[in-house]
């Protein structure tokens, strides 16, 4: 893609990208959604830590994109995901950057989890 605007204007602000040397799994109320050795764990000045899972380790098929997009100064635009699980939809749970900014290209491609929007979905290692 290009490199980021946020990182030109903001360079103290940290975003630390590291794999983690953990099996981690995602499920909604007991489904399982993710399962991956391969997640990268991503701390970020002012947010939660997340989990990026690559989608061969996700069940894509329980996952429906949706119209909702945001854009990151640092990693890029983001889509969105609903998840179906269990007989319930959780709206907008899951996002991804499909061209992020050249500093966080370990992220295309990945998914992350709104553990906090999203009752019922739990992320845990094993």
């Amino acid at each position: 893609m290009s490199k980021s605007p946020g990182h030109r204007d903001l360079p103290e602000h940290s975003i630390v990208e590291r794999p983690l040397r953990k099996r981690l799994q995602v499920t909604v109320d007991g489904e399982l959604i993710a399962d991956s050795t391969a997640v990268i764990e991503v701390r970020e000045d002012g947010s939660p830590v997340r989990y990026y899972f690559p989608r061969a380790d996700v069940k894509m098929d329980r996952l429906a994109r949706t119209a909702m997009t945001t854009q990151c100064p640092f990693k890029g635009t983001a889509n969105y995901f609903s998840i179906d699980a269990n007989g319930r939809k959780l709206k907008d749970a899951v996002w991804t950057y499909e061209d992020p900014y050249d500093e966080h290209l370990a992220l295309k491609d990945r998914v992350a989890f709104y553990e906090e929007r999203a009752p019922g979905l739990s992320i845990r290692p094993l």
